[in-house]
This record gives C-alpha cells, sequence and structure tokens, in this order.
C-alpha cells in the first residue's frame, strides 16, 4: 500500500497539467451543452463559486503582506524611491503596450477583413453604465477614490487602491512606534502563513473552476461564433506574444536576468490567470512565489497589487487593437494626430478605470466615441471579448510578476542565491 501511495505521489499532476486538463474539459461541455439553460446555470455558478473563493483569501493576503512588508522597510524615503520607480515602470511598460497594439492594426489592418454588419451582436448594456460613470467622473474623482474615507467599506467594496493606500501607511505607523509595533507585525505575518495555506486548498478547486469558466463561455456563444472574428483573436494573441518574448525579455536583460527563468517559476499562475480571465486568481500564489523567488518582501507587496490598478499590458495592447479594429471596420480612417490621441486617452482612461467588473471592455466603451466609432459597434465584438480576457490576463500577470524582480534588483533588494536555489527546487520536483 505504501508503495502504492508512492506512485501515486510521483506521478500526479502539477496544478498546471490539472488546469489545463480542465480547460479541455470545459470547452468539451460547452460544445455539449451549447444553449443548454441548465447547464449554463450550473456551470456558471460553480465557476463563480471558485472566484468568489479566491476573493475570499485576496484582501486578507494584500493586507497583512503589505503592511508587513512597508513595516519592514520602515523608510518613508525608500518607499518614496520605491513608488516613483514602480509607477515610472508600469506608465512606461503601458504606453509601449498601447503603441505595440495600434503598430500592429495599422501593419495588418484587422478590420478590412469584416462586414460588420454580418456579425453577431451581443448585449453591452452592463457596461455601458459602468463606461458612463467613469468618463464623467474625471482624473480628479480617481485621484480622490484613491483616499480611503472608510477603510472598511473599501475592504467590503474589494476596491483595492484605497486598501493599498492605508496599508502603506499602518505599515508605516507600525514601523514608527517601535517595539510596540513588532506584536502587529507578528499577528499580521501568522495571518499571511494562514492565509497562504488556505490558497493551497482553494487551489484544489482550481481546475473544476476552471472547467466550469470555460464550459459556461462556450456553451453560451458557441465554437462558431469565432469564425468572423478569428483574424482578430489570432492578431490580439500573437501581438500579446511579441510583447512578452521582445519587450519584456529586454526589459529582463536591461536588469540581469533571463525572462525564461521567471516564466518557469510563474508557469502555472500563467495558465491559472488564463484559464479563469481573472488577474485576482493568481495573485495570492504570486505574491509567495515572487518572495521564494528572491525579491524582498516588501518590494513583492507593494509592486504586485499595485501592478494590478496600473500595470496592465495585456488589456493595454487589446484596448488600442480593438479601437483600430472597429474603425477599420467602419471604414473610418484615422490620422497619426489621432492615433496619438487615442495612445493619450487609453493611458488615462485605463488608469481610471482599473477595478470596474469588465474593466477593458468598459474602456473601451469610453474610448471609441473619440475617434467616431459608434458604441453599438462593441456589440460586435462582446461575444468574444472573454477570450481574449483570457490571454490579456496571462498577461498582465506576466508583466506584474516581472515588475516585481525588476524594482527589486534596482533597489539591490533581488537575492540571486535565492533565487537559483528555488529554481533548482522546482525544477528537482518537475523533474520527479
Amino acid at each position: 500500500m505504501e508503495n502504492i501511495m508512492k506512485t501515486y505521489r510521483s506521478y500526479r499532476l502539477s496544478l498546471g497539467w490539472q488546469i489545463l486538463i480542465g480547460l479541455v474539459l470545459g470547452i468539451v461541455l460547452g460544445s455539449i451543452f451549447y444553449q443548454n439553460k441548465i447547464a449554463i446555470t450550473a456551470m456558471q455558478n460553480i465557476g463563480n463559486m471558485f472566484i468568489g473563493l479566491i476573493q475570499m483569501i485576496v484582501l486578507p493576503i494584500v493586507v497583512s503582506c503589505l503592511t508587513v512588508g512597508i513595516a519592514n522597510m520602515g523608510d518613508i524615503k525608500k518607499l518614496g524611491r520605491v513608488g516613483g520607480k514602480t509607477i515610472l515602470y508600469f506608465e512606461i511598460m503601458t504606453t509601449i503596450a498601447i503603441a505595440l497594439g495600434l503598430l500592429v492594426g495599422n501593419i495588418f489592418h484587422p478590420g478590412d477583413f469584416i462586414d460588420i454588419h454580418q456579425l453577431h451582436s451581443t448585449d453591452i448594456s452592463q457596461y455601458v453604465s459602468s463606461a458612463k460613470s467613469a468618463k464623467d467622473s474625471g482624473i480628479w474623482a480617481t485621484l480622490m477614490g484613491i483616499i480611503p474615507t472608510n477603510f472598511f467599506k473599501s475592504l467590503a467594496e474589494g476596491d483595492m487602491m484605497p486598501i493599498i493606500f492605508f496599508s502603506v501607511f499602518f505599515g508605516l505607523g507600525t514601523a514608527a512606534i517601535g517595539k510596540q509595533g513588532q506584536v502587529i507585525i507578528d499577528f499580521l505575518d501568522a495571518v499571511s502563513q494562514v492565509m497562504f495555506r488556505v490558497t493551497n486548498w482553494v487551489m484544489h478547486t482550481a481546475p473544476i473552476g476552471v472547467c466550469a469558466l470555460i464550459g459556461v463561455t462556450i456553451a453560451q456563444m458557441g465554437l462558431s461564433a469565432l469564425a468572423p472574428l478569428g483574424y482578430f483573436i489570432v492578431l490580439a494573441y500573437g501581438t500579446m506574444a511579441l510583447f512578452i518574448v521582445v519587450f519584456m525579455g529586454l526589459a529582463a536583460r536591461m536588469f540581469g536576468f533571463h525572462l525564461k527563468d521567471l516564466l518557469y517559476v510563474i508557469k502555472d499562475e500563467a495558465v491559472l490567470a488564463f484559464s479563469t480571465a481573472s488577474s485576482e486568481a493568481a495573485l495570492p500564489r504570486l505574491i509567495d512565489k515572487m518572495d521564494k523567488f528572491g525579491v524582498s518582501q516588501g518590494i513583492v507587496s507593494f509592486v504586485i497589487p499595485t501592478g494590478y490598478t496600473f500595470n496592465l499590458d495585456g488589456s493595454a495592447i487589446y484596448q488600442s487593437l480593438a479601437a483600430l479594429f472597429l474603425a477599420q471596420a467602419y471604414h473610418i480612417h484615422l490620422s497619426l494626430g489621432q492615433q496619438i490621441t487615442l495612445l493619450v486617452v487609453l493611458m488615462i482612461t485605463s488608469k481610471g478605470m482599473a477595478g470596474v467588473p469588465g474593466a477593458s471592455f468598459v474602456v473601451l466603451l469610453a474610448t471609441v466615441s473619440t475617434i467616431g466609432v459608434p458604441m453599438s459597434g462593441l456589440t460586435f465584438i462582446a461575444g468574444i471579448d472573454r477570450l481574449v480576457d483570457m490571454g490579456r490576463t496571462a498577461v498582465n500577470v506576466v508583466g506584474n510578476s516581472l515588475a516585481t524582480v525588476i524594482i527589486g534588483k534596482s533597489e539591490h533588494e533581488f537575492s540571486e542565491e535565492k533565487s537559483q536555489a528555488y529554481l533548482a527546487k522546482l525544477r528537482e520536483a518537475s523533474a520527479k
């Protein structure tokens, strides 16, 4: 019996493979139960339960890790320097991502190959009100929204930036009171360890959640709906792959490490983010892994949650490419000046809408009117939004992981020995 258990443990599939199997099963089930309302409701609820489990553990991890990390950092000047570097890096990378999406759209003209009037439209009313309110709020309302007038209300609503803002100040205050603050640090450190253990339990349900989430998408729209927009989907994924290999690869090389090592470490989290189309699904394990990979806890716990608002590279590529795609489909010629304006508008709008449900699609709704595309045009790509969302979410996760290592290296808070030891441990476990 003992030998059988050893054999089972030796051949047990990794989380990444389990999720991929769940992905395939979801496609099969979605095809079998196409337009079956009972199956769609069941899969939708199972998928929502998994996302709910993830959301349950995200905020306690962010608050505990960020507070402890900032308290250990303890220096407001250093925090300001790290914060400035982080925001600057995020802005540079997202601007490159938007520009790349526009460049690819101008070269390959995806909108020229379809007849917009033959596409099937999808209801987008759920996004319209969000886009209108976000558009009307402006930059000042966004900045004011970062300051939590009621921290517990922000926690209840899952509003990430006010939570980060409070946790940073709470961590600095904890460091400022010296030995008395050690009780708080020890308590929150224990909380984070407990939540990471809970995360490992929750991840056992990931293949089921992935299967349900993919299944409901395919069951609602059907595989045949992909055909007319297939070229746009392939182009979007190709552009995202190019961004990872070339631009993220160059950024990694500039700071003295190989992107392939990072991708090897976070491959399961990237697959999870891809399968669920949810960055939150990967966040708890990502924080844990980046710490084990050699980046100091203070850098990890600040950069990754902040990146979920300011560093959405995959979303930036999709937004610029989709905006140009729709303009071409409606035969609207955009001059160089108009495209530069579009780039600036996307840079500003995307920062103001992070955290809004369906944020990438909401950004498009609020942006396309500036280039003359009717809002109704987005109903034609709404159906495939989730399929592209899977890719852009995975890119966002990779981008935030890369940012963590780069900021850690720039602050000399990246342990090469710890990094190599963790890589060796993962490779040994994979070989077994």
